[in-house]
């Protein structure tokens, strides 16, 4: 795997986890929470593309 790669999905990874724990913390339901960070992961990868070069 390429560093690129790795590093915008790491990066990914960690905007999705932080989108989650917020979510929870704002008192909703874990599984929307869940939800909430998979959008959010996978709606920064492809902007993430473009910024980190």
């Amino acid at each position: 795997m390429p560093l690129h790669t790795a590093v915008v999905l790491l990066a990914a990874a960690v905007i999705g986890l932080v989108i989650a724990a917020l979510t929870v913390l704002s008192g909703t339901h874990p599984a929307t929470a869940a939800l909430a960070g998979m959008t959010a992961a996978g709606a920064s990868i492809t902007v993430l593309r473009t910024l980190i070069r």
